[in-house]
């Protein structure tokens, strides 16, 4: 069976070197950002964004207690406010879009603000870099989101970026993900 999280990391792992720039646009409890961390290295940098305290602790507690190298900023905002935070072209950028696992299910990613984030992270992408982008359609806004990034996605120049999907097609309510590679 195809193991979509293995996957995501596949592609990662073609994108990102030691030394690198990562950013988590979508923090959660932090199990991207470690691995981002560990994955870029003490020579790379890691952002992480996150709009809930919570989120922030349970990560920053996450990276201690795993032994992450101190190559990482935690940001308590919006993804959408990335740029005004992030001043370099990135090499990967992670978003799980949803809510934020073992919490308030109405606090989620909203279209608004997740097309203005990830709007922001291509224009930030390095040469060569990549966007994962999770989508969740098992709610609603999951579903507006989902759609959204496929007609948002449909519309960048194939020579400049490839922007693919990747879902389980018998089972329509299961996670999938989006790629955008710049070229």
């Amino acid at each position: 069976m195809t193991d979509l999280l293995a996957l995501q990391k596949d592609f990662l792992k073609r994108h990102i070197k030691p030394g690198g720039i990562a950013v988590d646009f979508t923090m959660g409890n932090g199990h991207d950002t470690l691995w981002l961390s560990k994955t870029v290295g003490a020579a790379g940098k890691v952002y992480a964004f996150d709009v809930q305290k919570k989120a922030i602790s349970s990560t920053r507690r996450l990276l201690e207690a795993n032994g992450a190298p101190q190559n990482y900023t935690l940001i308590y905002d919006s993804h959408s406010e990335c740029d005004s935070y992030i001043h370099e072209r990135i090499n990967a950028g992670v978003f799980n879009l949803g809510y934020l696992p073992g919490s308030d299910k109405k606090i989620t990613t909203m279209c608004e603000t997740t097309h203005a984030a990830v709007s922001s992270a291509i224009n930030l992408l390095a040469p060569d870099g990549i966007l994962l982008i999770a989508v969740y359609p098992g709610h609603a806004e999951g579903t507006a989101e989902g759609d959204m990034l496929a007609g948002m996605f449909s519309l960048y120049d194939r020579r400049r970026y490839c922007c693919s999907v990747f879902r389980i097609i018998n089972s329509p309510t299961s996670p999938f993900f989006y790629t955008v590679e710049s070229k």
